[in-house]
């Protein structure tokens, strides 16, 4: 099981020093890690090792929310987008690599989420949106972009749950709009 970071940060090291030596110096015996990490919380100024993972998880969503959103490159989207028809079927396998990875996202939003398919299943589902014969390809591909989950002996198929691109909801919402035009 993974864990998560939690950061110390002491202002000043000399009164961080002489708290944590005046709680090492009170305690019997070799304290416990539960205990050790409480010591160090105290002495960083927190009530408890509870208290300084709960400050380190808001000061990250803190970031995370400031952080600024990646704008689209709508040029690509619209590159993009010359390879889907009216009805929003891909009719080529686009020759660069950023193209390609754009239009798997495209499949990758219309795969059910937490569903899971066998070979035949995913296939047919690909095979509908694409008109160039070869959805072998594309499930392959997406399955080594890590957006589709295969399991060992290749039976079950998955998307895995992850950020798309900021390209992808312009060239949804472009699709959609040709679609809606015809």
């Amino acid at each position: 099981m993974s864990r998560t970071a939690v950061p110390l940060r002491v202002d000043d090291l000399s009164p961080f020093a002489k708290t944590l030596r005046q709680s090492l110096s009170g305690h019997e015996g070799v304290p416990t890690h539960v205990e050790l990490l409480n010591m160090l919380a105290k002495a960083a100024g927190f009530a408890n090792y509870q208290h300084l993972r709960a400050d380190a998880e808001a000061s990250n969503r803190l970031v995370a929310a400031t952080e600024p959103v990646p704008r689209p490159d709508l040029e690509q989207v619209a590159k993009v987008a010359r390879y889907f028809d009216d009805a929003g079927v891909l009719t080529s396998w686009p020759s660069r690599l950023a193209h390609q990875t754009l239009t798997q996202w495209a499949f990758w939003s219309r795969i059910p989420r937490g569903e899971t398919y066998d070979e035949r299943g995913i296939s047919a589902l690909i095979k509908g949106w694409h008109a160039f014969g070869d959805h072998a390809i594309i499930r392959r591909a997406m399955v080594d972009a890590k957006m589709l989950e295969r399991n060992q002996n290749g039976r079950e198929y998955r998307r895995i749950e992850q950020v798309p691109p900021p390209e992808l909801a312009p060239l949804l919402a472009h699709l959609e709009a040709r679609k809606r035009a015809t």
